[in-house]
C-alpha cells in the first residue's frame, strides 16, 4: 500500500465533503474560504516520523540462562508465533527492555520513557510472566495493568493470547482477562469466580472494582498484589492525574499490597534540560503519581542506534554523492546494506530519524517532506535539484525502506509513521458593514484592527 496516494485520495474525498454544503453567497468570503482550503488550513501537510532504530540487548534465552528470567520464558516469548508456526523465532530484546526487566526483576519501581514501537509493554509484561511462574498461577490477581483507553487494553489482551497461548500446550502458564466493561454478565460472573493473574483494565473500571460490591470478589483476590503498571503515564495531568494518584493509594490500601511494585510507562513526560535533568523531573511526577518513589536511575529511556552511516551535510563530498543519486533518478536500491549505504537513506535518516543531543542519539521532531517548512525545500537547497524532484524521491524512498528488511528479521529497514491532522469547518468573522466594506479573518477577535 502507497501510504502517500491513500493520505491524497482521503484529503479529496474529505474536500469534495467539505465543499459540498458551501453556498456561499458573498464573493469576497467565498474567496477567502477556497483560498483557506486551498491552502490547507483544514488539512496541513502531513508529518514524516521516522521509527529510529535501537540499541540491541540480550535473547529472552540468555536472560533464562543467567536466571533473571524463568526458563519458561523462553518458550512463552518468541518472535513470529502463530498456529501454523507455533515455536516462532527466539526474541531478541532492544537494551532499554533489558535494562526495565533487570529493575523489575530486582524489585524496583521504574518508568520506561520510549517511543512508539520502542517494544514498551514487553518491557512490563516480561517481568509480570516471570514472577507468575516463580509464585505460581490461580494464587490471585498477582498484577493489575491500567491503560488510559480501551483500545490499548484490547490490543494487550491480543499480544498476550499470541504468546501465552499459542505454543504453551493449550493451557495458557498464566492466566490473563480483559475487565473493562466491554464484557457482557457472562464474562464477569466468570472473571469473579476465577479471578485471573492478571487483569487488564482502565483508571475508570479500577475505581468502580475498589467501590461496587459485586466487584469485592476481585478486591480480595488481590490482596498481596505485587504490580500495579500505569500504561501511557503522560496522559494524566491536572485533575484525572490527581484522580489517578489517589487510586494508586487507595488500590495498595485496599489489596493491602505491602510490596506494590509500580511500573510506568510513556511516550514523553518530560523536556528541557539534559537527559539527567529529564530523569530527575519524570521520577519526581511519577513518584507523586504512585505515592511511592521511583529513583532517577530508573527511569530508562530508549537507546537508539542508527541504522545508516552518519552523513555530514557540510561536507562537499556527500554534497556531491547525494546530488548524483537525485539526478540519476534511479529507484531506490532493494539490498539491505545497498540501501542503507545510500546517500540519500543516510540523509533522511539525519532528517527525519535521530539526531545526536550531549552525546545521546535522540528522536527528531516530525516534520513535512513538502511545503515552505517541508524537508524537500531543504533538499532541494542542499542540492540544487527541483523540489518536486526531491518530494517524489523522498516518498520513494520511504516506501522502499518499508519493504527492505533488516537480514534475519521480519522488520524494515525504514518504519516510518504519516501523521494526518484532519480538522472540522472552521469559521469565517466579519464586521458589521457594507459587503465591500466589511473585516474578513479566520481568527476570534472582538474588534476590527
Amino acid at each position: 500500500m502507497n501510504v502517500f496516494k491513500l493520505r491524497d485520495e482521503l484529503i479529496k474525498d474529505y474536500a469534495r465533503y467539505i465543499g459540498s454544503f458551501l453556498a456561499i453567497k458573498d464573493q469576497r468570503i467565498k474567496d477567502r474560504v477556497d483560498l483557506s482550503l486551498q491552502e490547507g488550513r483544514l488539512w496541513p501537510e502531513p508529518m514524516i516520523g521516522l521509527n529510529p532504530a535501537f540499541e540491541k540487548g540480550e535473547f529472552i534465552e540468555e536472560l533464562t540462562t543467567d536466571k533473571t528470567l524463568h526458563r519458561d520464558c523462553g518458550r512463552i516469548f518468541r518472535v513470529g508465533k502463530s498456529e501454523e508456526r507455533p515455536l516462532g523465532e527466539a526474541m531478541r530484546l532492544h537494551r532499554h527492555q533489558v535494562e526495565a526487566i533487570r529493575a523489575a526483576t530486582a524489585g524496583r519501581n521504574f518508568v520506561l520513557t520510549t517511543g512508539t514501537g520502542s517494544g514498551k509493554s514487553l518491557a512490563y509484561i516480561v517481568p509480570i510472566v516471570d514472577h507468575v511462574l516463580r509464585n505460581g498461577s490461580g494464587k490471585g490477581v498477582q498484577a493489575i495493568v491500567v491503560y488510559p483507553m480501551n483500545a490499548l487494553a484490547n490490543s494487550q489482551e491480543r499480544e498476550l493470547e499470541k504468546f501465552l497461548s499459542v505454543g504453551t500446550g493449550g493451557t495458557p502458564p498464566v492466566a490473563f482477562r480483559r475487565y473493562t466493561g466491554q464484557e457482557n454478565d457472562e464474562q464477569k460472573r466468570e472473571i469473579l469466580a476465577n479471578p485471573p493473574d492478571i487483569i487488564l483494565t482502565n483508571y475508570v473500571m479500577l475505581e468502580l472494582i475498589l467501590t461496587r460490591v459485586k466487584d469485592r470478589k476481585l478486591v480480595e483476590a488481590a490482596e498481596g498484589l505485587k504490580f500495579l503498571v500505569l500504561d501511557e503515564l503522560h496522559t494524566y495531568r491536572g485533575r484525572q492525574g490527581a484522580d489517578v494518584a489517589l487510586l494508586a493509594r487507595r488500590v495498595r490500601e485496599a489489596c493491602k499490597a505491602r510490596s506494590l511494585q509500580c511500573i510506568g510507562t510513556s511516550a514523553t513526560l518530560a523536556s528541557g534540560g539534559n537527559y539527567e535533568t529529564q530523569q530527575q523531573e519524570v521520577a519526581r511526577v511519577a513518584s507523586l503519581l504512585f505515592g511511592d518513589e521511583v529513583a532517577p536511575r530508573d527511569v530508562i529511556g530508549e537507546t537508539l542506534r542508527r541504522a545508516t552511516p552518519q552523513c555530514d551535510s557540510g561536507d562537499p563530498a556527500f554534497v556531491a554523492e547525494l546530488r548524483s543519486r537525485l539526478a540519476s533518478n534511479d529507484p531506490p536500491p532493494t539490498d539491505y546494506d545497498m540501501f542503507c549505504n545510500d546517500p540519500l537513506s543516510r540523509w533522511i535518516e539525519a532528517t527525519f530519524g535521530v539526531e545526536e543531543r550531549e552525546g545521546r542519539l535522540a528522536r527528531v521532531v516530525p516534520r513535512s517532506i513538502s511545503g515552505p517548512t517541508g524537508a524537500a525545500k531543504d533538499l532541494e537547497s542542499l542540492t540544487g535539484i527541483d523540489r518536486s524532484r526531491c518530494e517524489s524521491a523522498i516518498a520513494s524512498q520511504l516506501l522502499t525502506g518499508y519493504d527492505v528488511k533488516v537480514p534475519g528479521t521480519p522488520f524494515p529497514a525504514f518504519a516510518f509513521r504519516l501523521h494526518q491532522f484532519i480538522s472540522k469547518g472552521d469559521t469565517v468573522y466579519a464586521s458589521f458593514e457594507a459587503e465591500e466594506d466589511r473585516y474578513l479573518t479566520l481568527h476570534y477577535q472582538r474588534f476590527k484592527p
